[in-house]
């Protein structure tokens, strides 16, 4: 009980204490600006923590979200020029959901380990931006570039930006997705035993591949979002965003063994590293030690974990 009540509360009291640490430590932390910005740059990490929540819920590591990210935003570019911006944006999201469903089928189907599997598409799939750009970068018709950076512009609800309406958003469905659905308990099942939920009739391929699905929709998303902001694209946008996303998940309590994890973790762990960032900035300290900071948080949180659920170390160790 202890175990779980330290999971569930950890990390709600790791956010608390930011907040008011960073409040005392600076007078422009608690500001209408500020606060809109972090919330503006945690979106784009938050999409892809969403998506990759589910993936290691399930048991399962999703490397090629960046790489999904950057193609989504090319082909959401090229399609605006030829097509409008409406379609540029429906293009972009549904790239992004068909290559994360062709990531699942290969993950699903080949029965090779989600991280190697992964590893390789991102690879494959970065090669494919550079491919579709020729290397160079993309941009809208001049005309069409007010239209098309709607989505990175303030909207109306206090200067809170369209990038965090639509992380509330994708947040809220997956969150639905994974604690209100039959096809949510299907998903922790696999990730707890995936040979006692398949024995039990759970269909796991097409939970695997589904989840993988829902990631590459979020990273397509993210792209999106990304390449509104810059109004353009390149085949090097969001390198290594993966990496930061699956920080987000484990800082945020959710289990890298699979099984136990919820959507809100990740965005609590998404605003901590956005918060560090911004601590940072406001404080004007060297950002070298950010990412030492960083590396010591994910270190805490999986042996943090380890230690709850009273996993055995690997053998060696």
């Amino acid at each position: 009980m202890r175990a779980a009540a330290l999971r569930d509360n950890g990390i709600v009291v790791a956010l608390a204490g930011l907040v008011i640490a960073l409040s005392l430590s600076t007078d422009t932390f608690l500001t209408k600006g500020n606060l809109v910005n972090v919330l503006d740059q945690a979106a784009v990490v938050g999409l892809l923590a969403c998506g990759m929540t589910l993936c290691i819920v399930c048991g399962m590591f999703d490397l090629s979200v960046s790489a999904v990210l950057a193609v989504s935003a090319v082909v959401s570019v090229l399609v605006t020029k030829s097509a409008g911006v409406p379609a540029g944006y429906a293009a972009g999201i549904a790239t992004g959901t068909l290559m994360g469903t062709a990531t699942g089928l290969v993950v699903a189907l080949s029965r090779v380990h989600s991280f190697i599997a992964t590893l390789a598409l991102s690879i494959v799939y970065r090669g494919l931006a550079v491919v579709i750009t020729g290397g160079a970068i993309v941009y809208p018709h001049a005309r069409q570039l007010d239209a098309f950076q709607t989505l990175s512009l303030p909207t109306v609800l206090g200067g809170i930006t369209a990038p965090t309406l639509v992380l509330a958003a994708v947040a809220a469905a997956c969150w639905l997705l994974l604690a209100a659905t039959v096809f949510g308990r299907g998903v922790y099942a696999v990730g707890g035993n995936a040979e006692a939920a398949r024995l039990s009739g759970i269909r796991t391929v097409p939970i695997r591949v589904a989840v993988f699905a829902i990631s590459g929709a979020c990273a397509g998303t993210a792209g999106l979002v990304m390449t509104t902001r810059a109004g353009s694209a390149q085949a090097g946008l969001g390198t290594l965003l993966e990496l930061t996303a699956i920080a987000a998940v484990v800082i945020g309590g959710t289990s890298i063994f699979g099984g136990e994890g919820a959507v809100w973790r990740c965005l609590a762990g998404a605003l901590i590293l956005t918060l560090i960032s911004n601590g940072f900035n406001l404080l004007g300290w060297d950002s070298t030690y950010k990412q030492v900071i960083e590396g010591l948080l994910i270190l805490a949180a999986v042996t943090l974990d380890r230690l709850l659920r009273g996993t055995p170390a690997p053998p060696g160790r």
